[in-house]
């Protein structure tokens, strides 16, 4: 009898989730996991984030569905939750925005009929948490994408596919990773 495994979620800022859009499936059944590859070289599955909910709106028509934006010193996430997100959907429900949240689910990309993709996050679970530990998560999310970016400079199968499909620029993630910390600063 095999055992379920739920994998790590990865922690990464806006901008470069919102940069990323190379989805795939490992193995050939319907039921092999999906990925999103993004620029750094993060193989994600499930990822964890911590912002401020800044908005959110039920766009469902005949059931609850919601929409919010979370941001952070980076840029902008999108989730939505449904009926298939039954808790963390009420959470959003009941939430008075601005608030902190921390959210672990699935990435999510969506190619549009003119050719751009769209990432947002199908949320398995949103809490409610304090500015200190919204602070933790960007000091975490810094030093994690910091490993990642001096990764790409391996030859791992999938820092090979990322480097090759988004030709990614390192100076532009550090200078992210700066300006996040440095965002952390100016609060004191």
């Amino acid at each position: 009898m095999s055992t379920y495994v739920r994998e790590v979620a990865k922690r990464m800022f806006a901008k470069e989730f919102r940069n990323s859009d190379l989805s795939f499936r490992e193995g050939d059944d319907v039921y092999s996991p999906q990925y999103l590859l993004t620029p750094t070289g993060a193989r994600v599955n499930r990822l964890f984030i911590v912002g401020t909910l800044i908005e959110k709106e039920n766009i469902g028509n005949e059931a609850e569905y919601w929409r919010g934006r979370v941001t952070d010193p980076t840029g902008t996430f999108t989730i939505y939750a449904g009926q298939y997100q039954p808790e963390a959907a009420q959470l959003l429900s009941e939430c008075e925005t601005p608030a902190f949240v921390a959210v672990a689910g699935k990435p999510s990309v969506y190619e549009t009929p003119d050719g751009d993709t769209i990432t947002s996050i199908r949320p398995e679970s949103i809490s409610i948490v304090d500015g200190n530990t919204r602070d933790m998560w960007v000091v975490d999310t810094a030093i994690q994408t910091i490993n990642r970016l001096n990764d790409l400079d391996g030859s791992d199968t999938y820092v090979t596919r990322a480097k090759e499909h988004y030709n990614t620029d390192k100076g532009s993630y550090s200078s992210m990773v700066l300006d996040a910390l440095k965002s952390l600063k100016e609060q004191i």
